[in-house]
């Protein structure tokens, strides 16, 4: 069973949706599928929103060890994002060796507004934290109560490893980020991570239409 945690933002029900089922198209085994809706964990997650939190997951991703009883592996993923290829593929790449696998990404976002305009923030390993294959036995740090009162820049820069280490690399083209790398055809996951195309003014950006495609599938019924 390949365990999968999406972020859920009720601005953004839709993307969560397409998601998953983008996930399930391709995907040749098993997965178990689960929303990080804050009303679900709202127990063991009490951390309250502020101005840099740009969704409701922005800092409850880091509780899913907690979750999974600090055992076995999970998979994080931003909400905008869509899956192109199988999930298999991806989950054939864990490393025992590391606490946490991420696509390290080396930019600097060129905007400083994204989608509903929020506050882009720009901090080293940025987007790191949006796509994570997670060791959950090795992010026993990862405690309700860390979550809750570490810094942001705590979480998102692994500041709870020992070491950087601990933080394997995965290929880029699992977190394609959308309007900052250029249109590639191969890629496995795309993340649209400025505003996905279910926001009018980024309807038209690259794979767009491959998110609509799975849209209309998922609202048409064959009669």
């Amino acid at each position: 069973m390949i365990n999968i945690f999406i972020g859920y933002d009720s601005k953004e029900k839709i993307a969560y949706h397409v998601l998953s089922e983008s996930i399930l198209r391709h995907s040749t085994k098993p997965v178990s599928i689960t929303p990080i809706f804050l009303p679900n964990i709202k127990d063991d997650f009490l951390r309250e929103r502020n101005n840099l939190s740009s969704t409701e997951f922005s800092f409850s991703r880091f509780i899913i060890p907690h979750l999974m009883h600090y055992q076995g592996w999970a998979l994080f993923m931003d909400c905008d994002m869509l899956m192109r290829t199988d999930i298999a593929e991806l989950w054939n790449l864990r490393n025992q060796n590391y606490a946490v696998q991420v696509c390290k990404h080396d930019y600097t976002p060129k905007e400083d507004v994204k989608f509903l305009g929020q506050v882009q923030t720009k901090y080293e390993k940025k987007n790191w934290s949006s796509f994570m294959i997670m060791n959950c036995g090795k992010c026993t740090t990862l405690t309700p109560e860390y979550v809750n009162n570490a810094s942001g820049l705590e979480l998102h820069q692994f500041k709870w490893l020992e070491s950087e280490d601990m933080i394997g690399s995965l290929p880029l083209e699992w977190n394609w980020l959308v309007g900052e790398y250029p249109y590639k055809k191969e890629v496995k996951n795309v993340h649209y991570t400025k505003g996905g195309p279910y926001f009018k003014d980024y309807a038209n950006c690259d794979y767009s239409s491959e998110w609509y495609d799975v849209y209309t599938s998922m609202v048409k019924i064959e009669l």
